[in-house]
């Protein structure tokens, strides 16, 4: 109920009135039936636009530590996540990892909508990075169709680090569902998990029209944030699809933040 009088009563008509989202391909969104939205993730603001111009309800895999907060803001924001259809994503890698991406494949069963962000977490700088297997893990096991939804200039909307929006239009397109049936029986292939999420991540280049950079975002993160050396030093280990938890530059993971698993993003 909460959900459905924010989007159709509070919320969503202010959005609509302050923001006038222009959308795209709202047809390729199932009528009824389980699928996945994936999506690129340039800001805070997605998870709110995206659900607000499709006419069904979305769930989201967000971040675990969001529901798990303390004080009167933490108590707050965990029931706000709850209340909006919002799921915990464990991003550590491994076994809590999966654990977690149980939350989605319970809504797929259940014939809903969920979203999810590919790339893991924010893009730095606009740009759409190299995405992560989870995606594929859920669409191969659950055999449901993948809508890339491509997100335009919510970046500017809202920056990293600011709190309060700027109001400028916004646009979102839904590009046409992406069947996989042709791996079906394959779902732990390592190779293919890879192949499905790097054709999800060519449609929302095409549909974007984002600069794709071949590396995942959260390492530019540590790396922006001091906390990795630069490529150009030499001693920085791509980080591999092995879906483990790693430290920051070995060879496992893109690091303990974000692990390979991961579809959520750092909103």
């Amino acid at each position: 109920m909460f959900y459905w009088v924010m989007k159709r009563i509070f919320l969503g008509p202010v959005l609509r009135l302050l923001f006038r989202p222009w959308v795209k391909g709202l047809d390729n969104v199932p009528h009824d039936g389980p699928a996945i939205l994936a999506s690129n993730h340039l800001s805070f603001s997605d998870s709110i636009f995206m659900p607000v111009m499709v006419p069904r309800p979305v769930s989201f895999l967000a971040k675990s530590e969001y529901f798990t907060g303390t004080g009167l803001k933490g108590r707050l924001t965990a029931m706000f996540f709850r209340l909006t259809n919002q799921l915990p994503m464990d991003r550590s890698g491994g076994a809590a990892s999966e654990h977690s991406l149980q939350a989605g494949r319970d809504v797929l069963a259940a014939g809903g909508l969920l979203g999810i962000y590919p790339e893991g977490t924010r893009s730095p700088d606009a740009k759409l990075y190299r995405g992560k297997v989870g995606v594929a893990k859920l669409a191969l096991q659950t055999r449901v169709p993948v809508v890339p939804v491509a997100m335009i200039g919510t970046e500017k909307v809202q920056p990293i680090g600011k709190r309060l929006p700027n109001i400028r239009r916004i646009g979102i397109i839904f590009g046409e569902p992406l069947d996989f049936s042709r791996y079906y029986g394959q779902e732990e292939d390592r190779a293919v998990q890879r192949a499905v999420t790097d054709e999800i991540m060519y449609e929302l280049m095409r549909l974007s029209g984002q600069e794709y950079v071949d590396e995942y975002a959260a390492v530019v993160k540590q790396r922006l944030a001091g906390q990795l050396p630069s490529p150009e030093s030499g001693s920085e280990t791509i980080p591999a699809d092995t879906g483990t938890e790693e430290q920051p530059g070995s060879a496992g993971g893109s690091g303990p933040d974000d692990g390979d698993d991961g579809v959520s993003g750092k909103v």
